[in-house]
């Protein structure tokens, strides 16, 4: 063998090669073919694969719900993926802004009804094509079901996705689980359970058990904006990771990217705390305080958020993403935000009962920020901020007298 000679590449020399793979590789197509059913036409053999009945799902994931697609790990491409491509049906319980704006965000990829809850409601929303109530100006779609009957929303969903105000979601998930149990159930609720402090993920446990197949959608967005194809970035967050990784690509869309999470706690406390630090950067602004002030609460809010997600087993990287920093800046910030509104109105002299007959939506915040000041003193978390918001909504304390309670703490490491 001569320099520069390689082994095993004498075959390049060989002048019959490519013909005799060519010939080795047509005869590989004649073996792979089927051979012709005689005798039977294209109807008759349709006909006998109906009568052999449907195949057993190879797929089928206890933790994914009987309800739940089969998973396909391997046989969906990237790009399908981010396009949310796999079609199912989703139940939106909650016919609210945000309900209103997910129904939307869902309906076109996949098969989606809005429930509502007030009949009146909904005969409103089936007449007018609009949600005037609450997200006025967007269109529905004519293709998109509304109905007043939780049976007929949830009865063959794949995914019950529950959009209530967070003192609706017990109820809704008694309802659901006489409707049809065992469902993959997703919530979008924020907040601390009125009366036991409880959050979401503890609620839903409660009436379904802890093996219950479930997760929170939870993250920086405003309902109009979602509703009007705004681009935005949301997380997914369940203690299953199956779960997480079955239901992304299902959500995921182009302009409304859902990033995967298993840090529940950390997830929903973020969601949680930020409407009541909104209620402060509220008040901050309007007893005109400034941008620098401003800023100084949501990073010292942002310390106090992840605090307590870590007393309570969540994980401080977790409120370093969307459903914490995120969330807390949009919150805090803008204009569409109920609980800084509540700031704003509390910082002009006005009561907590005039506030909220004004706004005429929930604002979370506000009973949230009693059982976050319970909370913090049960585990021993320092959170002035959340207290200094508690005493403000609920034991007469004075914009003036919370912010100077505040400034007069003494220093300290950050």
């Amino acid at each position: 063998m001569g320099q520069g000679t390689r082994p095993g590449r004498r075959h390049h020399l060989d002048r019959g090669a490519p013909a005799r793979r060519q010939a080795h590789r047509a005869g590989d197509r004649r073996t792979r073919r089927r051979p012709a059913q005689r005798g039977r036409s294209s109807a008759d053999r349709l006909r006998g694969r109906e009568g052999r009945g449907p195949r057993p799902d190879r797929h089928a994931d206890r933790r994914l719900g009987t309800g739940a697609p089969p998973r396909r790990r391997h046989r969906l491409r990237a790009r399908h993926r981010s396009l949310g491509a796999v079609g199912v049906q989703i139940a939106v319980l909650g016919a609210g802004a945000w309900g209103t704006a997910l129904a939307l965000a869902f309906h076109g990829p996949h098969r989606v009804t809005l429930w509502g809850y007030e009949a009146e409601h909904v005969a409103e929303l089936r007449a007018q094509r609009e949600n005037r109530r609450y997200l006025p100006g967007v269109a529905l779609p004519e293709d998109l079901e509304v109905t007043a009957s939780i049976d007929e929303a949830a009865a063959e969903a794949d995914l019950h996705l529950v959009v209530t105000p967070l003192i609706g979601l017990r109820a809704t998930v008694r309802a659901l689980q006489r409707v049809r149990p065992g469902t993959p159930l997703v919530w979008a609720c924020k907040g601390l359970e009125a009366g036991s402090g409880r959050l979401p993920h503890e609620i839903v446990e409660e009436e379904l058990g802890q093996d219950a197949p479930c997760g929170v959608l939870t993250g920086p967005s405003f309902a109009a904006e979602v509703a009007r194809g705004q681009p935005t970035a949301i997380t997914l967050a369940s203690r299953d990771a199956a779960f997480v990784e079955h239901w992304l690509p299902v959500l995921h869309q182009p302009l409304l990217r859902v990033y995967a999470n298993t840090d529940l706690v950390g997830a929903e406390i973020g969601g949680a705390l930020k409407n009541v630090m909104a209620i402060a950067a509220g008040v901050s602004d309007g007893m005109g305080f400034g941008l620098n002030a401003r800023a100084a609460l949501i990073t010292r809010g942002l310390a106090e958020i992840a605090r307590l997600a870590v007393a309570l087993g969540g994980r401080p990287e977790t409120l370093m993403g969307l459903a914490g920093m995120g969330d807390l800046i949009l919150t805090c910030t803008g204009d569409l935000s109920r609980n800084r509104r509540v700031g704003l109105a509390l910082a002009q002299g006005k009561t907590l009962d005039v506030i909220l007959r004004e706004l005429g939506h929930v604002a979370e915040g506000v009973p949230t920020a009693r059982e976050v000041a319970a909370l913090a003193a049960r585990h021993g978390v320092e959170m002035p901020l959340c207290e200094a918001v508690d005493a403000l909504l609920h034991r007469g304390l004075s914009a003036a007298e919370a912010v100077d309670r505040l400034l007069a703490r003494d220093p300290k490491h950050e």
